[in-house]
């Protein structure tokens, strides 16, 4: 997956938690602007947690999970998963997706305005009013109120209600939040967060026409006569809203106590833990003692203590601290493609040794080395081995390795720990 699709998956991963926190234990609550900015403001700094990468000191990591198959070996399954793009089309796919979200944006701010330019404009108190003959359900966005002639004369509460969404500035939320619906949009819990982002947007407006004095029992009535039609936008607010319902409860329910604002508190610890279980644990030197060998039945197991060692000339900048491949900013590349291709690499000169096949000898053997600084491959070591002939055949490919791009930090070349394990297997 590239990086890219990594940091969205891990991204939706967040506002799925924090989403459904707020689904499940403050959607019902009355702070319909204390709601309204925690909706929003959490959700940009859910874009910033996969950027921030917390770990904890325990053994160094594997550099890259790359699985070598000894020559002549491998599977037609295992060849087509490699050859397949998997990485382009996820990318394709999602990239549609954002393409289509950004469609039906766009075909609605047309139809939107499309409509407005056909009504006759005026200021009043506030806001541009736009009446139009036609009998069409009433909507604001930013400063402009649309409605039908007829319901202005003969329901002014209904200009009262979009009035309040201009003052309260709700279509600058729906633009806020348009980003994460195109980042985004494989994830429902978006889709239905934006909903009741929406329907924020209505208790507050019905809220202020109730304070604006206007009789409660005669507004809900009101709601009940104009519930009929479906939402003309998905960008604007308006006044006949489908959740009717939910709008007379809250508008009748009694004030949320003051403590459940500090509810939100509770999530902190919830998102750090996150946060430490999306991040993997920064290692230090494994060593063979430290990972248990996992055999065959027919593999015969190197001492615990076993370890052989291949150390290249050391290079002019060599004196450099290693980076562990996880923490790189910019990761070494090989013959200027990715990982894999080392892989492929190191299939096509790799022996399976002939003591080995005959005695039937598989496993794996899991090999450490640095990509310096220079590009050069030194300090190939076995971190756990399967047999000594094995061993040594994958110390020798690996340290026949050429030059490497090396990576890169802080705009500098630095050497690089790369964990590389290699899995002999007769077919």
């Amino acid at each position: 997956m590239t990086p890219f699709l990594l940091y969205i998956v891990r991204g939706g991963l967040y506002l799925g938690l924090f989403y459904a926190f707020y689904l499940l234990v403050m959607r019902r609550t009355t702070f319909f602007r204390l709601n309204r900015t925690v909706l929003l403001v959490g959700s940009y700094l859910c874009l910033l947690l996969p950027a921030i990468r917390i770990r904890t000191a325990t053994a160094a990591g594997i550099a890259t999970e790359l699985t070598m198959v000894a020559a002549g070996t491998e599977t037609a399954g295992e060849t087509l998963r490699a050859a397949f793009p998997w990485k382009e089309v996820l990318l394709a796919i999602y990239l549609a997706g954002v393409a289509a979200t950004l469609a039906l944006f766009l075909v609605s701010a047309w139809k939107m305005g499309r409509l407005i330019r056909k009504g006759e404009p005026q200021e009043r108190e506030g806001c541009r009013l736009v009446l139009l003959d036609d009998n069409i359900p009433s909507f604001s966005w930013r400063r402009i109120v649309v409605m039908g002639r007829k319901d202005m004369q003969e329901n002014p509460a209904i200009f009262t209600h979009e009035q309040m969404h201009v003052r309260h500035r709700h279509s600058r939320d729906l633009l806020l939040f348009l980003p994460f619906q195109l980042l985004f949009w494989w994830n429902p819990l978006v889709w239905i967060t934006r909903e009741e982002l929406r329907l924020l947007h209505e208790y507050e407006a019905d809220e202020s026409v109730i304070q604006k004095g206007i009789d409660a029992t005669q507004y809900q009535l009101l709601l009940v006569r104009k519930a009929v039609g479906e939402q003309r936008f998905t960008l604007a607010s308006g006044f006949q809203h489908a959740k009717l319902k939910n709008r007379i409860t809250m508008m009748l329910k009694p004030d949320s106590s003051r403590w459940m604002r500090w509810s939100y508190l509770a999530l902190l610890p919830v998102l750090a833990a996150f946060m430490f279980a999306c991040n993997p644990a920064q290692n230090t030197e494994k060593t063979p003692a430290d990972t248990p060998e996992e055999l065959s039945p027919t593999t015969e197991a190197a001492p615990a203590a076993y370890q052989v060692t291949v150390v290249d000339e050391p290079s002019a900048v060599s004196d450099k601290e290693a980076v562990p491949f996880q923490l790189i900013e910019q990761k070494p590349t090989f013959n200027g493609g990715d990982a894999n291709d080392f892989s492929r690499w190191v299939n096509g000169h790799l022996t399976y040794p002939e003591k080995a096949k005959a005695d039937k000898v598989q496993g794996r053997v899991i090999l450490q080395f640095t990509v310096d600084a220079d590009g050069s491959v030194r300090d190939v070591k076995v971190l756990r081995g399967v047999r000594e002939d094995l061993d040594a055949e994958a110390l020798r490919v690996v340290s026949a390795s050429p030059k490497w791009t090396p990576g890169m930090q802080g705009g500098e070349p630095v050497p690089v720990i790369y964990t590389f394990p290699i899995i002999y297997q007769l077919g």
